[in-house]
């Protein structure tokens, strides 16, 4: 059967980068409020410009093309970008959310202050038992160890991927459960993802990108959801006895490189 997009689409499909502006409006009723319609046109049509085969893929199937645009924006996510990716696959456009937009995702439900998440190269100094009191002196860390202690040497070759870690500070100053995968997670992951063998797949191009998102979607799981954290809030706030927060402070939103990958805050 064939979706009430892709029909529309099929009416008034031609030059993708024609349709794109075509469907400004419909973009504008689903973005949040922080990326304006233009600016998602322009990033979604430079990116076909740049890219011939995704231009081609979104050609052989406008409708497909069009929708995972309109799920970018639902999400509020900038496509062709590290927020978004978009593929060509099988001859058609894939989109899939990158590491940095489940970051993005993780501070809308609004109980975090920062994301950590880091990959792991072979000679990389990296410690993680929950608990353990470093014995060195100095001390690496102060006390019993509540997060990963990584030294990493920048000058040099820090040789092959081994493991990556993602964790986040909550508001009140907490550490989340720590996610550490080694490469058998990364690979179990990557075996489940839709065309992660395609030359175009971030698999293939962006693979350090790729084992950040992989840990950071498993860390998706022990961060609040919005509605989770609103109700937290306002039992704390019940208990306490004062004002509750504006419902217009509460965001609604769902969960869902080889560069240094860094401490993410806002």
């Amino acid at each position: 059967m064939t979706s009430p997009i892709r029909a529309a689409v099929a009416r008034r499909a031609g030059d993708p980068a024609v349709l794109v502006s075509q469907y400004t409006a419909d973009f504008a009723a689903v973005l949040p409020s922080h990326i304006k319609p233009a600016t998602f046109v322009r990033l979604a049509q430079g990116i076909l410009r740049r890219d011939e085969k995704l231009a081609q893929a979104a050609a052989n199937d406008p409708g497909q093309f069009m929708s995972v645009l309109l799920d970018a924006a639902r999400l509020g996510l900038e496509p062709g970008t590290e927020a978004y990716y978009l593929v060509p696959f099988k001859g058609r456009v894939q989109g899939i959310v990158g590491w940095q937009g489940e970051i993005e995702l993780m501070y809308r439900a609004g109980a975090i202050s920062s994301v950590i998440v880091e990959t792991v190269r072979e000679d990389d100094v990296f410690v993680w038992t929950p608990g353990l009191v470093d014995r060195e002196t100095p001390p690496r860390w102060d006390g019993p160890m509540s997060y990963p202690f990584h030294e990493v040497e920048w000058a040099g070759d820090r040789g092959p991927l081994q493991l990556v870690y993602a964790y986040a500070v909550m508001k009140d100053g907490a550490t989340s459960k720590v996610v550490v995968l080694n490469a058998q997670d990364i690979e179990r992951a990557k075996k489940t993802s839709q065309g992660a063998d395609s030359p175009s797949s971030p698999w293939r191009q962006h693979e350090a990108a790729m084992w950040s998102k992989t840990a950071v979607r498993r860390l998706a799981k022990y961060i609040p959801t919005s509605a989770e954290y609103l109700t937290a809030q306002v039992r704390a706030v019940r208990q306490a006895d004062v004002p509750p927060p504006a419902a217009e402070e509460v965001v609604d939103a769902e969960l869902v490189g080889d560069g240094r990958e860094q401490e993410v805050h806002r």
